[in-house]
């Protein structure tokens, strides 16, 4: 439950940020051209009932903007008067134009009003990289200190690569590392796309020829996958009074095979329970079954001989199946390399890295429009789940700068209701010099609006599917 708390309260607090900051882009322009700006909220406050469904809100004097927080937390929004959104005010929108509106203002200046949320965040985005580079600078394993190298799956060996090999180069381009996390990701993109990957084997460079087309998703999300890094079978620590250590098992132990499969990594033992995991499930009746039991060759830490012992797994988060186990984390005794930033020198690099973040982002989304993809949409719970377990203001800055960019791109696409269909308008008014109709552009923001309320429920059930078990 505290883990739950301390991630809700993280991605509360970001949303919270990037929301005020976002509107306030809107506020900033609106009040720049004279255009009254009537309610400026963080969260919605739909009516229930003779509730106003304001959680707090206050007028200053003589202004005429009403600042407040709403009971749903969803976003939030900057009511700009004269404007046709999510708020559907028809009445207004019936009555004279009137100078203080945004209608009655020239196309440039209602252009500047609708991206000023999106610029907003995009600019938020490179000053957090820049400043966490600044602060923390930059610390990673490179690839090529990796020395185990990189266990591979079966798709990635029909192509020539063995394991143990260390990524070097994709087509030219260094790959960074290959630690797990957005690391790991951009290595995987790389030779997703990649028609060329160099890589360090018995200390030699060898080139792979590779298509340049692999499908990131199915790299990703084969069992095993195309390319992780390899983790030695040695047990790190056993904890105590668990099924494994009353079976023997003991620290530097090493595995040898599993259930009569022979194995050498922890990859392959993560493969072997899954297989385990598979049969125990493929019976719904089994759930109610007793745990399975697994049998390990373990060579004890200095010894010659073998041993042969069995313990049962136990029951993990949902349905996953656990041995108590750890193994040995190589990424811990690689060297690291570590880049400091002066206040200057940080803003170029912070820039490079949200360019880099962006384009990743924007290159991935291709997969949204296949099967695989769309199971993979995330709601709250997986953004959620992005942040730590435990509160780090280095990581809380990085995922803050990550969604920002992914609000204001989210937000420039062409869709009615969000900026980016304001802004497609505008474009097609200050081209055409010929004005939407306002029945039109009401219509157009109820499609826009059923569209992402859609979008919003499919995310979030996938969520719960997932929590469930089902997906």
């Amino acid at each position: 439950m505290e883990v739950f708390l301390i991630r809700v309260l993280q991605f509360m607090l970001a949303i919270s940020i990037l929301v005020l900051l976002h509107e306030g882009g809107h506020f900033f322009f609106s009040k720049l051209f004279g255009v009254r700006v009537e309610k400026f909220y963080l969260f919605f406050d739909p009516s229930i009932w003779k509730w106003n469904g304001s959680l707090f809100k206050f007028k200053p004097k003589n202004s005429d903007t009403t600042y407040g927080v709403g009971w749903l937390p969803l976003g939030g929004y900057c009511k700009i008067a004269g404007m046709i959104d999510e708020s559907f005010d028809k009445e207004q929108m019936a009555q004279p134009m009137q100078p203080w509106e945004f209608r009655s203002k020239p196309a440039w200046q209602r252009l500047l009003i609708m991206i000023g949320g999106v610029l907003v965040n995009f600019l938020l985005a490179l000053f957090i990289y820049s400043m966490v580079l600044f602060y923390w600078g930059d610390t990673y394993i490179p690839s090529k200190n990796a020395t185990l190298g990189m266990k591979f799956n079966k798709e990635a060996k029909a192509l020539g690569f063995q394991d143990h090999d260390i990524l070097l180069t994709a087509d030219g381009d260094s790959i960074k590392s290959v630690e797990w996390g957005s690391a790991l990701s951009d290595a995987l993109r790389s030779l997703a796309n990649a028609e060329e990957v160099k890589v360090l084997r018995n200390g030699k460079e060898v080139t792979i020829k590779t298509p340049g087309n692999l499908d990131l998703l199915d790299m990703i999300s084969e069992t095993p996958a195309f390319a992780m890094p390899f983790m030695p079978s040695r047990v790190d620590s056993v904890i105590p009074g668990s099924n494994p250590d009353k079976a023997g098992i003991r620290k530097g132990d090493k595995v040898l095979a599993v259930n009569g499969v022979a194995v050498d990594s922890w990859n392959e033992i993560t493969e072997q329970i899954g297989i385990v995991e598979d049969v125990y499930h493929s019976n719904i009746g089994q759930r109610e079954a007793p745990l399975p039991t697994v049998k390990v060759v373990v060579q004890h830490e200095g010894a010659e001989a073998t041993d042969t012992l069995a313990f049962q797994l136990i029951q993990m988060e949902k349905e996953r199946l656990g041995m108590n186990l750890f193994f040995q984390n190589p990424f811990r005794d690689y060297k690291e390399r570590h880049i400091n930033y002066n206040f200057f020198t940080s803003f170029p690099a912070g820039i490079a890295h949200g360019a880099h973040t962006l384009a990743s982002y924007v290159g991935d989304l291709k997969y949204v429009f296949t099967s695989k993809g769309f199971k993979s949409l995330g709601g709250f719970g997986a953004i959620g789940s992005l942040f730590p377990a435990a509160w780090d203001w280095h990581r809380f800055w990085e995922m803050t700068a990550f969604l920002s960019i992914i609000l204001a791109f989210m937000n420039i696409l062409p869709i009615p209701a969000l900026d980016g269909g304001h802004v497609l308008f505008l474009i097609y008014e200050m081209v055409t010099r010929r004005k939407p109709s306002e029945d039109f552009l009401i219509k157009a923001e109820y499609v826009g609006f059923g569209l992402l309320i859609l979008l919003m429920v499919i995310a979030n059930l996938n969520d719960i599917l997932r929590w469930l078990g089902y997906m």
